[in-house]
């Protein structure tokens, strides 16, 4: 399910997109010993995000051209539910410039079961990134 706002920028006065995805991830998605889900993941995510805003500001889905400060901060494994998060900081006139976040908000846990998972108190940072992505110009934005 993919949730989506339009706010106000406090600075200049432009619409402030955001786009928000929860998501269990499953046992297809292991790759590494252990378990672990590889970070390709969690950047595919990044990628529908960042997606949606330039749909939502642009009118087209734009093309990623980057990730910067790419942090990978907690192992994802089968069974955790993931949080991820983007908000448009900065646009120029071809380019759009999106921060990231991903959260693990529930953690399986197979070792107490086969079935077993625990919502935390805190959502734990998974990843952070910054993505810039690439509009084409004249921008085709059509108003409905």
């Amino acid at each position: 399910m993919t949730q989506a706002a339009a706010a106000r920028s406090p600075r200049d006065g432009a619409p402030e997109a955001v786009a928000s995805l929860r998501l269990r991830i499953g046992q297809e998605d292991a790759h590494y010993g252990g378990g672990v889900v590889d970070g390709a993941r969690i950047l595919r995510l990044f990628g529908d995000l960042v997606t949606e805003i330039t749909v939502r500001t642009d009118g087209d889905e734009g093309l990623l051209a980057q990730y910067h400060d790419v942090r990978f901060a907690a192992p994802v494994r089968p069974g955790d539910y993931i949080e991820a998060r983007g908000r448009l900081v900065r646009s120029t006139r071809l380019r759009r410039v999106v921060e990231l976040e991903a959260h693990k908000v529930i953690a399986g846990s197979p070792e107490d079961g086969p079935s077993r998972a625990y919502v935390l108190d805190e959502p734990q940072l998974v990843c952070a990134a910054t993505a810039t992505t690439v509009i084409p110009y004249p921008p085709r934005r059509k108003e409905k």
